[in-house]
């Protein structure tokens, strides 16, 4: 559980870092790197409630809500990489 728990903190951290660590990159393209670098963050999170969910450590209202946050996460990441990418 504390392992579970700690991966999933660190997912969660590592989507915003990854966001502000391409944000003081000089090109759109190395910033696009980072939100790909977060989009990978944000689905191993996904992955991490499914578990918690599975193993019973999350009660099912709780992980349908977590999971719809993450999934509107990676639907902006997704927007803003493609807007990056089409700006290049």
């Amino acid at each position: 559980m504390y392992g579970l728990t700690s991966q999933i903190r660190r997912s969660c951290v590592s989507i915003s870092a990854n966001i502000a660590e391409g944000c003081d990159r000089v090109g759109e393209l190395d910033f696009a790197r980072f939100l790909q670098i977060s989009m990978g963050s944000a689905s191993e999170l996904e992955y991490h409630l499914l578990l918690s969910h599975d193993l019973g450590m999350l009660k099912a209202p709780d992980y349908n809500q977590l999971a719809q946050e993450v999934s509107e996460v990676k639907r902006m990441l997704t927007s803003f990489i493609l807007k990056l990418r089409a700006d290049c």
